[in-house]
């Protein structure tokens, strides 16, 4: 096996790891201060902890079966990870229970988590120098959302010290999701699949590997997830 391809799996995981590990930390902070009973802030956390648990082994058996590598279907069954994810985070994110642990949770702390896409960028980047993922989804490509990692430290930061209007981070959000919204769009354009636009090889089949699968199944979706997090806090929390 390439050692160079060892290297960015086993980034991948770490990534992956490392912020959920963050997210769930600072979810437990915030739990500590809402005004649930000890049984609900204990159902939340483990129920968040063991979905994230249960997703991430079943992308993985779905990946390392080979089901996830069958592009001959309509639609391709990739989707099943692209689509389970954001029915679950949009429900998630309207419920009254977030709206409340959004209430204890300081604005910063969920932006600058976003700087775990700076290293996924470096990684994808990895994956095209072992020629294992096509060009345009790099940052040398078509690929920006590096820039919403490295400004998601920026706008952190302002807000952590009241430099920023809630509008303009209301505008970062939706930028860096219109950013990310264009990678994912390139990456299903980039595979093998009857509507593939992006000719040039290697086809995009590379997130459909372990432990790659993760960046579809569980890195976008954190991604986004944040996104819209930020925006409720914004809409509904943090005075205008």
């Amino acid at each position: 096996m390439n050692p160079s391809y060892t290297i960015t799996q086993a980034g991948f995981i770490a990534t992956t790891i490392i912020f959920y590990g963050l997210l769930l930390q600072r979810l437990r902070k915030s739990l500590a201060a809402t005004s649930f009973t000890e049984g609900k802030k204990k159902k939340i956390f483990n129920g968040t902890l063991i979905s994230l648990i249960v997703w991430a082994i079943a992308t993985s058996v779905l990946s390392l079966s080979g089901i996830l590598s069958d592009f001959n279907s309509f639609p391709p069954k990739i989707g099943i990870v692209l689509i389970i994810p954001l029915v679950a985070i949009i429900w998630m994110v309207r419920t009254k229970e977030v709206k409340e642990i959004l209430m204890h949770t300081p604005p910063e702390s969920i932006i600058w988590l976003q700087s775990f896409r700076i290293v996924v960028e470096v990684l994808i980047w990895r994956l095209f120098v072992d020629n294992l993922a096509p060009i345009q989804m790099t940052f040398e490509g078509r690929n920006f959302d590096i820039l919403s990692g490295i400004t998601a430290l920026a706008v952190a930061y302002l807000v952590a010290n009241k430099k920023i209007s809630s509008l303009l981070v209301i505008i970062w959000n939706f930028a860096c999701i219109a950013v990310l919204l264009n990678i994912v769009t390139i990456a299903v354009l980039s595979m093998p699949t009857p509507f593939r636009v992006f000719m040039n090889e290697p086809a995009n089949t590379i997130v459909t590997k372990f432990p790659v699968v993760w960046l579809p199944a569980l890195l976008v979706p954190l991604a986004y997830g944040l996104h819209f997090l930020s925006l409720r806090q914004y809409f509904n929390q943090v005075p205008r």
